[in-house]
């Protein structure tokens, strides 16, 4: 009998529900298209200020800034009428009231999303980069593609799209490759230690400067840098405009071809590294002994260890693989 009484009271209560459901139907209905509308009102008024602010760079982002928060705006005030349609004893004291109780657990829960909301904010507004501008973040380099109220998104120059959160570009160093007109590119160019510098100097810059799209002014220049052990290393600085990847490329390539070039029909030498490899007698009695052994040279007796040829070198090799051959097979 209770549990007979149990389920016409349940049954009772979903069907008391239903009831009150189709009753608020018609409300659900209104709010719905009411949202709605002021949902599609915030979207024309986003596009609105955006159009309105195109035209002036210096106040793009700021367009951007105050198009999304009049959106925001809007649709929340379109959630609190489409609230009080369907209960029509909500109030906005209750929703302040709402607010003012589970403000400090919303907080908590969405810090990482309220950090990043404000840094993209302070992005938007203060401009370090602008959309189309082409930066470095921590190994990561391409072309901006949006800057939201969340996370930046960036093109990278092999077609793959990177997202990066706010707080991380507001927090840490950004490159940014295109904040100029102009850009400089360098290169180390490493002739021989029997060429004349001078003379390899004057046909570096000769060649740069035979290049369209070498700037002259800043006029380039050629530096010696390092005495390194194969090389003098002279350092070719050109500029471009404008500082894109594609044309710093470009230019690099053609700029580097034609040093190649003038430096080879002028005689000039571009020596590659070299290594001097020293054989000697390892025959002596003392040889593997690490106590009588001097960095692989035999200690022997003060005298100079016989040196071999190559042909030599290579038969002793061929010898002790033999015999190593014979003792794994033992």
């Amino acid at each position: 009998m209770n549990l007979q009484e149990s389920a016409l009271t349940a049954w009772a209560k979903i069907q008391g529900m239903i009831d009150g459901l189709i009753v608020m139907l018609p409300n659900i209905v209104l709010a719905a298209i009411v949202f709605a509308l002021f949902f599609f009102a915030g979207s024309k008024i986003k596009s609105l200020v955006k159009r309105l602010t195109r035209r002036h760079r210096q106040a793009r982002n700021l367009g951007l800034v105050l198009g999304r928060l009049s959106q925001g705006i809007v649709i929340l005030v379109g959630l609190f009428v489409a609230l009080s349609i369907i209960i029509p004893t909500f109030q906005a004291g209750d929703l302040i009231q709402l607010l003012g109780i589970s403000g400090v657990a919303i907080g908590f829960a969405f810090r990482d999303i309220l950090q990043n909301f404000l840094a993209g904010i302070l992005i938007l507004l203060t401009e370090p980069f602008q959309i189309d501008d082409q930066i470095v973040f921590k190994g990561y380099e391409g072309t901006v593609e949006n800057i939201q109220t969340r996370a930046t998104t960036i093109r990278t120059y092999d077609g793959r799209r990177i997202v990066i959160p706010n707080s991380e570009l507001f927090t840490n160093s950004v490159m940014v490759n295109t904040a100029f007109e102009k850009r400089r590119l360098e290169y180390d160019i490493g002739i021989g230690y029997g060429d004349d510098i001078d003379r390899a100097k004057q046909l570096i810059l000769e060649a740069m400067h035979s290049v369209d799209g070498v700037l002259r002014d800043p006029p380039p220049d050629a530096l010696t840098m390092e005495l390194a052990p194969s090389t003098v290393n002279i350092r070719a600085r050109w500029w471009i405009q404008p500082p894109r990847r594609a044309d710093a490329l470009d230019m690099r390539d053609r700029v580097l071809t034609a040093i190649k070039n003038k430096l080879t029909a002028n005689g000039i030498d571009l020596p590659f590294p070299t290594q001097q490899i020293l054989f000697h007698d390892q025959t002596e009695e003392t040889d593997g002994d690490r106590s009588r052994q001097r960095e692989g040279w035999p200690a022997g007796q003060g005298q100079v260890p016989k040196p071999l040829s190559i042909g030599d070198s290579l038969r002793k090799l061929a010898e002790m693989r033999s015999q190593r051959d014979g003792n794994s097979d033992k």
